[in-house]
């Protein structure tokens, strides 16, 4: 409401008519514009951050195309959950994870906690700054493999996430396309050259795409469908090149109902069509 609020104002002083419309079905229109008779789409929208899921059936009437929403659900699991199991299985290594440190005569295991931040950016960045990072030098006198504690707080004084981030972000995408990806990064002293199998990393994502598949079922409840009562199924986003996160998709509604436009500016085209219409306000939120 106050991001709302905030975009009320600075669009007033230009004097301008402003319409918000829901990503989803700015996602959808693209493809809608171009039917002929009705059909009910779902549109799987996979961000950074979230996973979205709308049914929307689409009609052409005597105002043109017309849409009516029958349900939408959401999940926070996306882009970012998938970087985190690349990170968590491949560089938290590099970083003391699975190792031990010594206290009152017996060996345990680092506490994966301090690992956890990877899966979210902006609590590694203030990492630097916290508790964390005080146990973390004193727990390099401690540790039974004090180099990679060295280089965990090494990491966190250079900032160096976003240069990890972008590297694990391009292996993703090299196996969205091949069988095998390589993770290359250097960053703070640490050297990681890993070959890594699609396989293993379809593996390490299968409880994220369990929510995401749990989310679509949601999603045709909410609507009162089943998989046979939606004619097509429309992926935007990132991670929706994602050949495990594509295949879930055609197995449960078949390949001939899968389509995409291009992925990473579909809601944006969307809604520049959406703006053409005569009547606006009536796709508006």
């Amino acid at each position: 409401a106050l991001a709302r609020q905030r975009y009320d104002a600075m669009f007033a002083l230009l004097g301008r008519e402003i319409h918000y419309v829901y990503e989803p079905l700015g996602a959808a229109y693209g493809f809608a514009a171009g039917l002929s008779d009705p059909a009910t789409l779902l549109v799987a929208d996979f961000g950074g951050g979230t996973s979205d899921f709308s049914v929307v059936k689409f009609s052409v009437g005597p105002r043109g195309l017309d849409y009516e929403p029958l349900a939408h659900t959401g999940v926070g699991v996306a882009g970012d959950a998938f970087d985190y199991r690349i990170i968590d299985n491949v560089v938290a290594q590099a970083f003391g994870k699975g190792s031990e440190f010594m206290s009152w005569g017996k060996a345990l295991p680092v506490p994966n906690a301090y690992f956890k931040k990877f899966s979210r950016w902006n609590e590694l960045s203030m990492m630097r700054h916290s508790r964390d990072y005080r146990e973390l030098q004193e727990l390099e006198g401690w540790s039974l493999d004090p180099d990679r504690i060295r280089a965990f707080v090494a990491f966190l004084d250079a900032d160096a996430g976003n240069g990890m981030y972008r590297a694990v972000s391009a292996t993703k995408m090299q196996l969205s396309h091949a069988d095998e990806g390589v993770l290359s990064l250097h960053v703070a002293g640490v050297d990681i050259e890993r070959k890594i199998a699609r396989a293993d990393f379809e593996a390490w994502i299968a409880p994220e795409l369990e929510e995401i598949n749990a989310c679509v079922d949601r999603a045709l409840r909410e609507a009162g469908l089943g998989e046979g009562g939606v004619d097509r199924v429309f992926l935007t986003g990132g991670s929706s090149f994602v050949p495990a996160v594509r295949g879930l998709f055609e197995q449960r509604f078949g390949a001939g109902k899968i389509e995409t436009g291009d992925q990473l500016v579909s809601i944006a085209y969307g809604l520049s069509l959406i703006g053409r219409e005569r009547d606006i306000g009536r796709w508006a939120a």
